[in-house]
């Protein structure tokens, strides 16, 4: 029996990031550079599928953990299988307001509009 090799090509999911007002904020106080360009690293591996660290934070929000400094949290939800929504961010102290935050923000949001 002889074998041949075949090349099966892999692509992964693409996700279209939107952002709210809340987290742009959020992420442009932020002045800790090397934290937004890992936070910025975590959210584009996450466009590609690959949310790394993350835990539920109450269906359908997601928190994504991000190991630096005072450990920052994303704050997201995910809309069918095309794009996901970065709801707010912040860090381990203020992690039980933040995923109440989350919540509340995600019950508001018009999905129409997006």
């Amino acid at each position: 029996m002889v074998y041949i090799p075949t090349t099966t090509r892999y692509t992964p999911p693409i996700y279209s990031i939107r952002t709210t007002d809340v987290f742009d904020a959020w992420f442009d106080a932020l002045q800790d550079r090397v934290a937004k360009r890992r936070i910025q690293a975590r959210i584009d591996r996450l466009s590609m599928g690959n949310p790394g660290d993350w835990k539920s934070a109450g269906a359908p929000v997601v928190e994504m953990r991000i190991d630096h400094g005072p450990g920052y949290r994303v704050y997201y939800t995910r809309r069918e299988s095309i794009w996901v929504i970065l709801l707010c961010g912040g860090d381990k102290s203020t992690q039980r307001a933040d995923i109440r935050a989350a919540h509340a923000m995600l019950a508001h949001l018009d999905f129409d509009t997006e």
